[in-house]
């Protein structure tokens, strides 16, 4: 099983509430519990349970790689504790640019970030996640990382049908993958909000239809493995 239709007791913007990478998941303590195993089967990583700044919006305030994840300054202190006991590898991003998840687009190599960053916070970013840096915008919005959902282990990208011809260039010249275009949930351009992915699989948010759920099957490059 590598993909999950789903939502969250009738609330289909599923990436507002989990971050995911290829060693682990972070969901929302709101989130009933009843969804973790399904998660655990498509993402084959642990699953757990946190908050941040008090919310179970994960997914809009982490962004991050596989080595590291960057939180933002509003984290509670026993949210640091309880990262620090999960043995998750993190850094504090003072800004008041919180959403994180929004506001970065990161990879394994190179980060785009929202130019409202500061000079000093771009060079941060890059150290913490050990990537390059650079300011950057899709379709003219600074929330970047809320328009695409990267899958690098298949080098291949889902990106938000609003996109232009220059942006596409950009995501597949600086991440190295082959860009699709689409949307979720009928016809949303913000892919991360219904759309969540690592290298084993994905979760889709219930209200998108079956073209979009198969074209980002096709897109994130795990109908390949069906073929």
């Amino acid at each position: 099983m590598h993909a999950s239709v789903i939502n969250f007791d009738g609330i289909s913007s599923i990436g507002l509430y989990i971050y995911a990478n290829d060693n682990f998941v972070l969901v929302g303590k709101e989130v009933p519990e009843k969804f973790d195993k399904e998660l655990a089967e498509v993402f084959k990583v642990p699953i757990h349970r946190v908050t941040i700044a008090g919310t179970s919006m994960v997914g809009v305030f982490v962004a991050g790689n596989n080595s590291k994840i960057l939180v933002p300054g509003i984290i509670f202190d026993d949210e640091k504790d309880d990262l620090t006991k999960l043995g998750i590898n993190f850094e504090v991003l003072d800004t008041r640019l919180t959403c994180l998840g929004n506001n970065l687009l990161v990879g394994s190599k190179v980060t785009l970030a929202n130019p409202e960053f500061s000079d000093g916070q771009i060079k941060q970013i890059g150290e913490a996640l050990n990537v390059s840096c650079e300011k950057a915008l899709i379709t003219d919005i600074n929330t970047l990382g809320s328009l695409v959902v990267l899958n690098e282990h298949k080098k291949k990208a889902l990106l938000t049908n609003d996109a232009t011809d220059e942006d596409i260039a950009l995501i597949e010249t600086k991440f190295e993958v082959e860009v699709t275009l689409g949307s979720v949930n009928m016809g949303s351009p913000y892919i991360r909000s219904g759309l969540v992915c690592n290298k084993n699989g994905f979760a889709v948010g219930s209200m998108s239809g079956g073209p979009e759920i198969t074209n980002a099957d096709d897109a994130l490059g795990f109908l390949e493995d069906d073929e």
